[in-house]
């Protein structure tokens, strides 16, 4: 069987209560051995951390306030998430962290502030950073390119962008971009744009589970389990076997995400 990281899922949201442990069970018997768990804001990451010592050795935490959780209280859940990420040692990231100018702009200079602030953790604690972006791919990447000397790493997770965008990321060394369901949707062009622009040595796999599940699966609540029908699509987009899209995405996933191994 091939062996799959699925490198950001939201497993310890609500959606899963009636049958989490079923999920994970049923994402290891998949091939899908280890699930890296994102963070959203100050009160994802008791569920998060129960989730990881529940099942050791196949989910991993992340800690970090989502921008669309940039509000009044920023700087308080941005305090407190400091002083657990110095005191455990169990993160293996800092996401899921970035720009969403997509429904509200009412936060939007703390939103750079609290970026700014969650890419000073990731040099401080040699962690990868785990970026969301939203309707703001050009403020996202100004952002960046002031920090490529810096020796930073991460994954600008669920890509969705063109050829010149996928590029411009790519510019930035040490980041990949995150691939999930939205591949495979008739209408997407994300399989242009990978032929174009992306090697596959820059790519991870990704659910954003309950979020955009994969063809035949779009539509319902999506889950770790579906990784391996993001790889087949991958397969056939850069004509190599399965096999090797597993073999390459989790060599990919393992050198961002160094703890992981390590734990």
């Amino acid at each position: 069987m091939h062996k799959f990281v699925d490198t950001h899922t939201h497993l310890f949201v609500e959606e899963f209560d009636t049958d989490r442990d079923a999920a994970v069970e049923r994402a290891v018997v998949a091939g899908v051995t280890r699930l890296c768990l994102p963070c959203i804001n100050i009160t994802s990451i008791e569920p998060i951390k129960a989730m990881c010592e529940k099942y050791k050795g196949v989910c991993y935490p992340m800690i970090g306030l989502h921008p669309t959780d940039v509000k009044e209280d920023y700087k308080s859940q941005l305090s407190q998430m400091r002083s657990m990420l110095a005191g455990d040692n169990s993160f293996i990231a800092v996401g899921e962290v970035g720009l969403d100018f997509y429904w509200d702009t009412t936060y939007r200079q703390q939103q750079f502030d609290a970026l700014e602030e969650q890419i000073a953790w990731a040099r401080e604690f040699d962690l990868p950073l785990v970026i969301h972006s939203r309707s703001a791919s050009d403020e996202l990447y100004e952002v960046m390119d002031k920090h490529s000397g810096e020796s930073l790493r991460g994954i600008f997770h669920c890509f969705s962008g063109d050829a010149d965008e996928a590029r411009r990321l790519l510019s930035l060394d040490g980041f990949m971009l995150g691939i999930g369901g939205t591949l495979t949707y008739k209408k997407s062009i994300l399989p242009s744009v990978l032929r174009e622009a992306v090697p596959l040595e820059r790519i991870v796999l990704e659910t954003d589970s309950p979020y955009l599940a994969p063809v035949p699966f779009r539509g319902r609540r999506n889950e770790s389990a579906y990784v391996p029908q993001i790889a087949e699509f991958l397969s056939e987009i850069y004509n190599v076997s399965d096999k090797y899209i597993a073999e390459v995405t989790t060599a990919n996933a393992e050198s961002v995400f160094t703890k992981m191994i390590q734990l």
